[in-house]
């Protein structure tokens, strides 16, 4: 006895694309976004970016329970990435002040709490070498 159905595709295998070309394009809007709200340049080094050498970095990493989202996601270059690796903001401000200065000026877009945070570990780090070129005279 022969049925007459259409066999139609499975339903995992349409949503699975679907999911895997909209993460692609929410990857992209991102990258705009940052790019755009950073203006073309590193957060963390205030070089120069193109489109193509641009990396997206996670200020608060996903590792340490950071989201993605727009407010957290900036624009770097790989080096500078690369070096932050997935160190919390404070740590990363604190080892590298010129770093933490340059993400204050050109990181526009993220949380303010993360601002506020850059800004006090830069102050910290600040502070601490005044203090020790005060001990090495």
């Amino acid at each position: 006895m022969m049925r007459d159905r259409a066999t139609l595709p499975r339903a995992g295998a349409i949503e699975r694309r679907r999911r895997r070309d909209s993460a692609a394009a929410t990857k992209r809007a991102y990258k705009h976004a940052a790019m755009r709200d950073c203006g073309h340049r590193c957060v963390y080094c205030a070089t120069s970016l193109g489109y193509d050498s641009a990396t997206l970095d996670h200020v608060h990493p996903l590792a340490h329970g950071g989201a993605n989202a727009i407010g957290n996601v900036v624009a770097a270059c790989a080096r500078c990435n690369l070096m932050k690796g997935d160190m919390l903001p404070h740590e990363f401000f604190v080892r590298h002040p010129w770093a933490g200065a340059n993400f204050i000026r050109y990181a526009r877009a993220v949380h303010r709490a993360l601002k506020r945070s850059a800004r006090r570990a830069v102050s910290l780090a600040m502070a601490d070498s005044g203090r020790w070129q005060q001990l090495a005279a």
